[in-house]
């Protein structure tokens, strides 16, 4: 996998608003949010996309949306939110890293896009 962004913020070569880190995750602030909470939910493992979750990352998985859950309660999204990660340029994923969008603290629409 090539050098993304979120690779530098990892190492922290690049600032973020970071909310929760541990040996596997990091979650931080999007920096142009699309709703009152915006979080980006990311693996310090570097992997591309969705699509390249192997058996392997089942349990880094599992982490991940079970991460999800718990900063949603903790970020006071008890009326609702979204998790939403983009596969791919049609999917609209911009950064090469697996990241899932924690979206929340307003009425979401639908359809998204």
């Amino acid at each position: 996998m090539s050098e993304t962004i979120f690779s530098k913020i990892i190492r922290r070569e690049i600032p973020a608003d970071i909310v929760y880190e541990d040996d596997l995750c990091l979650a931080f602030r999007d920096v142009s949010p699309q709703a009152p909470t915006h979080v980006l939910i990311i693996p310090k493992e570097p992997i591309a996309s969705l699509s390249d979750l192997e058996e392997k990352h089942q349990a880094l998985a599992g982490h991940l949306l079970l991460t999800a859950a718990r900063l949603a309660s903790e970020l006071g999204l008890e009326g609702g939110y979204r998790l939403v990660t983009n596969c791919g340029g049609d999917g609209g994923q911009s950064v090469d890293h697996l990241h899932f969008h924690l979206l929340g603290g307003r009425a979401l629409s639908w359809p998204p896009g």
